[in-house]
């Protein structure tokens, strides 16, 4: 059943409280949510210690049903650390699998009434800044929303008041704190060769991946990165009044430089297979994306990205 604005809150307390009731007492009101983006879905090992209980999205009333590999679709309850009670969401729904923007966003909102105040979302991008690398990693500060922009915007419709305020800002939707702890921790514990950076990122509709022409434009108004997921996310997190820290893993470096015109005098006496690898350089490819992710999972879930940034500021959230 696709939820609606002015159902979405009935139909997150029905979510809510058959979650609720399946979990044990430790874990009714987790602090975190952490969602698991395309191939990270490795990082749910770390929630080792018992109790962990998980729910395929299946089970859950009105939870969207997954069709994108590299994405399990399961709530993974359990204690970070031993520590703090979390919640990890490993997959995501894609406005692009044809869920409404409402279906993408619904989580968000089971997040609130489960109690969550802060949540962490990772995603696979495609970098649009050349000084990223692929393997980098990316801490959100800011996104363009063309899509919200245009009006397929998560919060249109009457107002549901028991989430959130009618015109919530979004200048300030990138948590100063906990940018600062996770760029403290990384200098402090992170073993690993791969950079940490800050940028924007563009979210865009898919699922075709850009043309050349997009990606220029993109870059011209300001993104560093690209992809097609976690802004809707964010702007319901924060009407929700729950805190954000976004982190994307640069998993293919987008392309922009022009395609080359056919009557190019560089392309004369080039057979086919030559003027094939020329248009092939740089193109994005899904299996690449997802292992790209894989590996980026291993370092993440036994380093301290996420770990010690929780930690840094347990006490807190």
């Amino acid at each position: 059943m696709t939820p609606s604005n002015n159902s979405s809150f009935q139909q997150a307390s029905e979510a809510t409280s058959f979650l609720k009731d399946c979990l044990p007492d430790p874990l009714k009101v987790p602090r975190v949510a952490i969602v698991c983006g395309s191939g990270l879905g490795g990082l749910a090992s770390t929630i080792q210690d018992l109790p962990r209980v998980e729910f395929d999205y299946a089970s859950i009333p009105y939870f969207p049903s997954l069709t994108v590999a590299g994405h399990a679709g399961k709530l993974v309850f359990g204690m970070l650390e031993g520590q703090v009670p979390v919640v990890l969401m490993v997959g995501r729904a894609h406005y692009y699998e044809g869920h409404s923007i409402d279906e993408v966003t619904f989580p968000i909102r089971v997040f609130k009434l489960l109690g969550i105040d802060t949540i962490i979302l990772t995603n696979a991008a495609g970098g649009l800044n050349p000084e990223y690398m692929v393997g980098d990693i990316v801490l959100l500060n800011d996104h363009i929303f063309l899509a919200g922009l245009a009006g397929i915007h998560p919060l249109r419709g009457p107002n549901v008041e028991e989430f959130g305020l009618r015109f919530p800002p979004l200048s300030d939707a990138y948590d100063l704190e906990l940018r600062r702890h996770t760029h403290e921790a990384w200098a402090k514990g992170v073993k690993t060769d791969r950079k940490l950076h800050e940028g924007i990122y563009a979210f865009v509709g898919g699922p075709s991946y850009e043309t050349r022409a997009e990606c220029r434009m993109l870059r011209q108004l300001g993104a560093d990165l690209v992809g097609m997921s976690t802004v809707p996310e964010i702007v319901v997190a924060r009407h929700c009044g729950i805190r954000v820290l976004a982190l994307s893993l640069v998993t293919n470096k987008a392309v922009l430089s022009p395609i080359p015109r056919g009557d190019d005098q560089v392309l004369l006496g080039k057979d086919v297979g030559e003027l094939e690898a020329i248009l092939q350089e740089g193109k994005a490819n899904h299996e690449e994306v997802l292992e790209a992710g894989r590996s980026a999972a291993i370092e993440m879930q036994v380093g301290p990205i996420l770990d010690q940034s929780l930690r840094a500021h347990s006490d807190q959230i």
